[in-house]
């Protein structure tokens, strides 16, 4: 039976299987053999990780042409007014591409959250709030540019969710598997968006 995993990748860790020196890899959190990626995040960035030892699952996930929706939880500098929440709902030029339009919006900070060890850098002068961002694409540090392109750039950042499955209360370093058939279900129809904060 295909094999379906959630991660919860703490800060620091490379999304790979390959040793890199002393940073830490997936190899040193999960033993479940031919499992890999389904997507990737960041060392920098946290959150949910969707593993898969079957490609057209690892297709159905990653691919652009799905147009999945991944929803992060981003601690960004100052406040964001609507015109920068505007921009980023509507779309942000890159440089080499503009951005499909995303939800976005300001939530409370995450009562659920861990620590982040170490923590964000803290500027006493300046504010910093929480967004609620899903996007339909992957790009690398997509998030981050988005929101440093419209003069708020990203301190922390966590992704809770990946189509419908979600962290839930799944703590960071550790990992739970996901019925096949459940997760045959899901894949097999269009996902909607996992829901925080609603």
């Amino acid at each position: 039976m295909p094999q379906l995993v959630l991660f919860n990748k703490p800060y620091g860790v490379l999304c790979q299987f390959s040793t890199s020196g002393a940073r830490a890899t997936l190899k040193d959190y999960l033993r479940i053999p031919g499992i890999y990626p389904a997507g990737r995040l960041d060392a920098d960035s946290e959150g949910l990780v969707v593993l898969t030892d079957d490609g057209s699952w690892q297709a159905r996930i990653s691919h652009p042409r799905y147009k999945l929706a991944k929803t992060y939880l981003a601690q960004v500098e100052g406040i964001p007014d609507e015109g920068a929440l505007d921009t980023l709902r509507r779309g942000v030029d890159l440089g080499g591409f503009t951005t499909r339009p995303a939800e976005v919006e300001r939530v409370a900070a995450p009562a659920f959250l861990w620590p982040r060890i170490p923590p964000i850098r803290v500027r006493r002068q300046i504010p910093a709030c929480w967004l609620r961002i899903v996007i339909a694409e992957g790009r690398n540090r997509q998030v981050r540019r988005m929101t440093a392109a419209v003069g708020h750039p990203t301190l922390r950042l966590v992704r809770y969710a990946v189509g419908t499955f979600s962290l839930g209360d799944l703590p960071p370093g550790h990992y739970r598997r996901v019925d096949a058939g459940e997760a045959a279900r899901a894949l097999s129809t269009t996902l909607p968006v996992a829901r925080y904060g609603r």
